[in-house]
């Protein structure tokens, strides 16, 4: 199932414009506050009408200016989560579920979710009779998320559903997510101007920035534009054995073996790397007597000079796969580094997560 999004609008100063096709799987509308995320899905969603544009779902058009279809947002069958859970404190957790079916009218879309396999796949059975005010964050979240699955969505848009949650219930619903992206059988457009949310969740991601899409692409190749002070990679890894005694897990990837602290996986699981450029220093020789356990060989491709001419990123290639280590103008003229150049990348953090 698809999204075309092709769409105009102007807020005051601002101006929305972008285009872009969404593929199954997770979508991620990615960037700065105020760029436009949050304006584009209400569009999608139908809360917001665009002056000019179309917005098609599956070969259906929900808007489309120049034919004058506007299909309001109750006939949609978008679900929608947002920021805040925004359930019902009188109900308990099984009536909040069941209500999503009041717009969950069968016309032959969207997904034919029931309440016994959404329970299970967001584990909440336990939650159904309790109140939404004993609920952590996270549960209400998940809860929230059920609800919109048992409306029978043709999409699923989710507003930064994180952003009003401590870390701890971050990590607690992020593998619930990961599960409606693999299992729901429902695409998904997702707000986050979280790096770290994007490389672990997104399939595909929509790089905005004041109100323009300036990227489309897969997760790998456009979080690399996304933030110029916090550049990064992405590796596309797999766990390969867990070493007990000091509690770390090794995994393959292109770029040779990682080790990271012990993770909750199983040997084959997929799983999904970050690495910010500020985090890879860079040698001319193997590193000897050095706390970092992941050095990895590679070939300079490029040096690139950020805004103020301080920094450089300097870009490798590690058997095929791209890693990108931002060090100091003086240090690239230190090492009298340049492209085709071998080094060796020494890893000092890495964010592993499972795809």
């Amino acid at each position: 199932m698809s999204l075309e999004v092709d769409v105009e609008h102007a807020r005051g100063s601002f101006r929305l414009t972008a285009r872009f096709t969404a593929a199954p799987g997770l979508t991620a509308l990615f960037g700065r506050s105020g760029s436009g995320k949050t304006t584009l899905v209400d569009i999608v969603g139908g809360l917001v009408r665009p002056d000019r544009g179309r917005v098609v779902i599956d070969g259906k058009a929900l808007v489309d200016t120049e034919k004058g279809v506007f299909i309001p947002r109750h006939r949609r069958h978008i679900g929608y989560v947002f920021q805040d859970s925004r359930l019902f404190p009188h109900f308990n957790v099984r009536r909040n579920l069941l209500y999503g079916r009041w717009f969950g009218r069968d016309d032959g879309g969207g997904a034919k979710a029931d309440l016994a396999s959404v329970v299970n796949l967001l584990g909440i059975g336990h939650l159904l009779d309790r109140r939404p005010a004993s609920l952590s964050g996270g549960e209400k979240q998940r809860v929230a998320i059920g609800r919109a699955l048992l409306s029978w969505p043709r999409l699923l848009l989710m507003d930064e559903p994180l952003a009003s949650l401590d870390e701890a219930r971050r990590a607690e619903i992020l593998p619930y997510i990961e599960r409606l992206r693999d299992e729901a059988g429902v695409p998904i457009l997702y707000v986050s101007h979280s790096v770290a949310e994007v490389a672990r969740l997104a399939t595909t991601v929509v790089l905005l920035s004041e109100g323009r899409v300036t990227a489309v692409g897969p997760v790998g190749d456009v979080l690399s534009l996304a933030d110029p002070a916090d550049v990064g990679s992405v590796l596309d890894a797999t766990v390969t054995r867990h070493d007990g005694a000091f509690q770390l897990s090794v995994l393959a990837t292109a770029a040779g073996e990682l080790q990271v602290p012990r993770l909750q996986a199983a040997p084959g699981t997929a799983v999904r790397a970050y690495i910010r450029a500020r985090d890879v220093m860079l040698s001319l020789r193997p590193p000897d007597a050095v706390s970092a356990l992941n050095v990895l060989p590679g070939r300079i491709v490029e040096i690139a000079a950020t805004a103020n001419g301080a920094q450089a990123d300097v870009r490798l290639d590690c058997h095929g796969a791209i890693l990108v280590s931002r060090i100091t103008a003086k240090s690239v003229q230190r090492l009298a580094l340049a492209p085709g150049g071998q080094v060796f990348a020494v890893i000092k953090s890495v964010s592993f997560e499972r795809t």
